[in-house]
């Protein structure tokens, strides 16, 4: 009987305190939110809540600035530092293209060339169409005749091979890409290996593991993965140069008697807009 006293008393005690918490705060809070006039009593309260606060709150947000500020600021600093490397390589390639371009140009005029594999120009087009049955086939561009375009211009992304114009009107193009599944043209590539090249073919386009297939090159020949494969210019289509992707994987041949690479290129076929068709200068 003296346990049930003490718990329903317990019970009351809790409830009061529950109840005059619940008053106070609703009465804070009228307190702060009213639009009518307050009394002396009120204003005193309200006053002393707000600046209670801002005492409480201006430390907190002080510390959060801070910690903001350092972090912009070693965010900033990091970035400051990327971009004077970056602009201290710059000057670099700089000072080695002018110097290619000066040895290139004194070995013209020394040996009466006129131009070489690598020379061309650029024109810039925006892809209008795409066959959805063969969407790794051709894509149709908004260049044609009028601008300039010929059969067998190569076309790239960023610098990198995509395909080649296989047919013409007279303001539109169509090109056919190196993903396609007819491609008949070889297309001659070399891979960099240490301080010299390696030369092959690129014979195929593999869409089970979206890479190009390298046939042609020796058994004994070391390449590394990462190994970067351009176009060599001979074959009158594609100038020499050209960015095909980087090696991902070596294989034989079913005779064991050559390497097989696998090349992936980093253009995304799947959203293609934007083009740029290459005019060789010879």
């Amino acid at each position: 009987m003296y346990r049930k006293k003490q718990k329903i008393k317990k019970n009351k005690i809790i409830f009061t305190c529950v109840l005059l918490f619940c008053l106070i705060i609703g009465f804070v809070v009228n307190v702060l939110t009213t639009n009518r006039q307050l009394t002396i009593f009120e204003k005193a309260i309200k006053d002393a809540v707000l600046t209670v606060q801002k005492v409480i709150s201006y430390p907190i947000d002080f510390i959060a600035n801070k910690i903001d500020e350092n972090s912009e600021k070693d965010k900033m600093y990091d970035e400051y530092n990327r971009l004077k490397e970056q602009l201290a390589q710059n000057e670099i390639y700089k000072i080695e293209n002018e110097e290619l371009k000066k040895q290139l140009s004194e070995m013209k005029k020394l040996l009466s060339i006129n131009d070489t594999l690598a020379e061309y120009t650029y024109m810039n087009a925006t892809v209008i169409g795409r066959d959805l049955g063969y969407f790794y086939d051709t894509i149709t561009i908004n260049k044609g005749e009028h601008d300039g375009v010929t059969l067998d211009m190569p076309v790239v992304i960023g610098g990198k091979l995509i395909g080649k114009v296989i047919s013409t009107t007279t303001f539109n193009s169509t090109v056919r890409l190196i993903t396609a599944t007819d491609v008949v043209d070889k297309i001659s590539v070399k891979i960099k290996t240490q301080d010299t090249y390696v030369y092959g073919i690129l014979s195929r386009y593999d869409a089970t593991n979206n890479t190009y297939i390298i046939e042609g090159i020796s058994h004994a020949t070391k390449i590394e993965n990462g190994s970067i494969v351009t176009t060599t210019g001979m074959g009158d289509i594609f100038p020499a140069g050209i960015v095909i992707g980087k090696v991902t994987g070596v294989t034989t041949d079913s005779f064991d008697l050559s390497n097989v690479l696998e090349v992936k290129s980093d253009v995304n076929f799947d959203s293609i807009d934007f083009v740029t068709i290459l005019k060789r200068n010879i």
